[in-house]
């Protein structure tokens, strides 16, 4: 897949199935990550890769969250199902450095550039997926299932596998409504 027609084309598919990326494939998704912009080389990100028994696992951490969270019945019983939505779910976590020259919300991007490699990165490879996030990104008891500090966040979770229907065309955006020009 040509590079411009893979941006130009992008889009999030819900619906996923096995086969997950593995091997050679899985390798490049992270690599992907690893050469996102990174002022100062900080490295600022952290990604844990849950599949079987971790998307159970991941499920039973949105089930404690949505419990302390007191949410409703229906969505305490919702959650520990969310992660198996999808053979394989990738968290990115933006791990923050305390540093004069790059402030928090640079890290926090560069962690989400990283993120959105990884998705491009699948999807070259013929693989499909959906970046969420939710209440559960910025929920409390995730964030210290995943030990992490005030600072740090988890900017999303990538929803990663093979796509049982082709993907509809997004519809096209004027770039005049968004750009404007000083000459």
């Amino acid at each position: 897949m040509q590079a411009l027609d893979l941006l130009l084309n992008r889009s999030s598919q819900p619906r996923l199935q096995a086969p997950a990326p593995e091997g050679q494939a899985l390798e490049n998704i992270k690599q992907a990550a690893l050469r996102a912009p990174d002022h100062a080389c900080l490295t600022p990100w952290k990604f844990v890769v849950c599949q079987n028994l971790g998307l159970v696992r991941l499920g039973e951490i949105f089930q404690q969250a949505a419990i302390a969270a007191n949410k409703s019945e229906k969505e305490v019983k919702r959650a520990p199902q969310l992660p198996l939505r999808a053979p394989m779910v990738m968290v990115a976590i933006a791990k923050y450095t305390e540093n004069d020259k790059v402030p928090w919300i640079e890290q926090v991007a560069s962690a989400s550039c990283a993120l959105h490699a990884m998705q491009m990165a699948a999807v070259a490879q013929g693989f499909a997926g959906v970046w969420r996030t939710g209440s559960f990104a910025k929920d409390p008891t995730v964030k210290q299932a995943f030990d992490l500090s005030e600072q740090d966040e988890i900017v999303g979770f990538l929803y990663l596998g093979s796509s049982p229907i082709k993907s509809l065309p997004k519809p096209k955006r004027e770039s005049a409504e968004y750009f404007e020009n000083w000459d």
